[in-house]
């Protein structure tokens, strides 16, 4: 039996939680807002990778089972940029989630709104990035997990369908494990995916200017207008569990570590040496 046909007639409903995050490469001393929040104005926003390698792991479900593919990023309209990366990718439909009630929102906060978000979609899975850049915590896709009452499968690479149940590889640290997880549920994806595959040509021509227009009751239009705009309200999310009402996380400062090479003193591998280095470090209080 192929793949194909482990799957389920009409395929899968996919959706892919994107973000556009600022390129921590760069970071400055001008990446923080007196506030605690992301100064992104101050770095290059970039498509987050490990949010990639989600996207790819939705595609691949959807060209071997069948299917769609919906894309949802939550952020400015310059969010834009990625939700046409996913296009032209492949995936079927696109929606920016921006709301100034958003504003300043957390793990806990982005969490709901994505969970409100997702829900409308009905989906049969989900897949987000492990963690973004901007961030590290990977707290936000199992949390969305937790909100949909949906199982979690964690650091995913690899995936099959069977019927109405996915058959997922993950790491553990020490090797992988195979989970049989009963649909709908979420996926949390890394790099060892596998990278997202390249733009198809007759996509890019047909979604290289796609944005969201200021309104379009959460529709996903074509030509110029490809991407679906909504609002809190549009998705039901509770004003007070959004943007810093919802937010009990409180960032105090945002620092650039550089390390650098300094003086060394060599040591000898013998007794005597590792004796004599213990002892110095004794004498200034480094230890003991």
């Amino acid at each position: 039996m192929n793949e194909k046909t482990k799957g389920r007639e009409g395929g899968y409903n996919c959706v892919v939680c994107i973000k556009q995050v600022p390129d921590t490469k760069k970071v400055t001393g001008e990446a923080m807002k007196a506030d605690g929040t992301i100064n992104r104005a101050a770095l290059p926003a970039i498509f987050n990778p490990e949010d990639r390698n989600a996207l790819e792991a939705a595609l691949r479900v959807k060209e071997q089972y069948g299917g769609t593919v919906t894309a949802i990023a939550m952020g400015l309209p310059a969010a834009c940029a990625i939700l046409r990366e996913a296009l032209m990718c492949g995936a079927d439909k696109a929606y920016l989630v921006t709301d100034r009630k958003a504003a300043g929102s957390d793990t806990l906060a982005t969490s709901y709104i994505l969970s409100c978000a997702v829900r409308k979609f009905n989906p049969d899975l989900v897949f987000c990035g492990r963690q973004a850049i901007d961030g590290d915590t990977a707290q936000t896709g199992p949390q969305i997990a937790e909100k949909l009452d949906f199982a979690a499968i964690t650091y995913l690479e690899d995936i099959e369908m069977d019927g109405d149940y996915a058959i997922a590889t993950r790491d553990i640290g020490t090797g992988v494990e195979k989970d049989r997880v009963k649909l709908p549920a979420l996926f949390t994806v890394t790099e060892k995916f596998g990278e997202l595959r390249p733009y198809e040509v007759r996509r890019v021509m047909k979604y290289k200017k796609a944005k969201a227009p200021v309104e379009n009751g959460g529709v996903a239009l074509e030509g110029d207008f490809a991407i679906g705009q909504l609002s809190c309200d549009d998705i039901g999310a509770e004003a007070d569990r959004c943007g810093f009402a919802g937010s009990p996380t409180n960032v105090n400062k945002i620092v650039s570590v550089v390390l650098a090479g300094g003086d060394y003193k060599e040591v000898a591998a013998t007794d005597e040496g590792i004796g004599g280095l213990v002892s110095e470090l004794i004498a200034d209080h480094t230890i003991g």
